[in-house]
């Protein structure tokens, strides 16, 4: 595998990488749907659905490719995997999905990158659960897209640990020495761009769903729909090694208010929340967080 080892200058470089760069996908993923692809005249957009929408790479891919077999002048109205699977047909997935790379073999040299990844994907489902916890509690309607922006909002850094792990590597030694530093200026420093930056870019280029990009802007947390991905993700990051982060308890105070309550019932709400997450780590030979 040729990873990347020097950064491109400038965010258009990055960009046009990442276009035409493959995108590989979990192992379980790429195998739920070689099982799917042998009983393809059974299987409906309901039934692929669920594998797609577990893995934020496959899910990426999916929407990209149903945006693009829209004319340009559309409006990128598809908005969930069922109807991206819908207006492209079962067969046509097939065809253009055939089997797919897998994260594990494309990372199969690179054990701190495979665990860097993975430590990415793991708190990606825990924010798209909060996110999505919290748009159900305040009735939001847009609750599945709140959802889906708040699993697909680190896979610019995904994609970078992909394709340039040694680069990825550099920016995690480089918070874990000086927690001080602010991300974008580490990223700054060592990829020459911010990986919001590049996420917004790659999202709009891909033509993804409008109202996907425009909830995934950090830069409107003014919008309560925007504050549920930020703060989601936020505080799956704060939460990663366990419930003793100092900045809990300001992120807790923040979601509170967003959920028009006390910190108290927040802080009962969040860990019913995280509970079932936590008991599929543990089921799966991953140390929980402590809550």
């Amino acid at each position: 595998m040729n990873f990347l080892k020097v950064p491109w200058p400038h965010i258009g470089a990055w960009t046009h990488y990442f276009l035409h760069a493959d995108i590989p996908v979990l192992a379980t993923t790429a195998r739920a749907l070689e099982e799917l692809r042998a009983i393809e005249d059974e299987v409906d957009a309901n039934m692929l659905t669920p594998v797609i929408q577990a893995d934020p790479l496959m899910t990426l891919k999916v929407l990209a490719y149903a945006a693009s077999l829209r004319k340009p002048s559309q409006a990128t109205e598809t908005e969930s995997i069922t109807t991206s699977l819908v207006l492209m047909g079962i067969s046509p997935f097939f065809r253009y999905f055939g089997p797919q790379r897998t994260v594990e073999d494309w990372l199969t040299d690179q054990p701190e990158a495979k665990e860097g990844l993975q430590k990415l994907l793991r708190r990606a489902e825990r924010a798209g659960q909060f996110a999505l916890g919290f748009a159900v509690h305040r009735g939001d309607t847009d609750a599945t897209i709140i959802h889906q922006a708040a699993f697909l909002h680190d896979f610019a850094e995904m994609l970078i640990w992909l394709h340039a792990p040694a680069l990825a590597i550099q920016i995690r030694d480089a918070q874990a020495a000086d927690a001080t530093l602010r991300s974008r200026a580490i990223q700054r420093e060592v990829l020459g761009v911010e990986l919001t930056d590049l996420r917004q870019a790659l999202m709009k280029l891909w033509r993804l769903p409008e109202l996907l990009i425009s909830i995934s802007d950090d830069r409107h947390a003014e919008r309560s729909n925007v504050q549920c991905v930020v703060l989601a993700v936020r505080l799956a990051r704060h939460t990663a090694l366990g419930w003793d982060n100092a900045a809990i308890p300001d992120d807790i105070d923040e979601i509170a208010r967003l959920l028009n309550t006390t910190p108290r019932v927040a802080r009962l709400f969040l860990n019913k929340i995280d509970h079932p997450i936590l008991e599929a780590a543990s089921l799966a030979g991953q140390p929980p967080g402590r809550t």
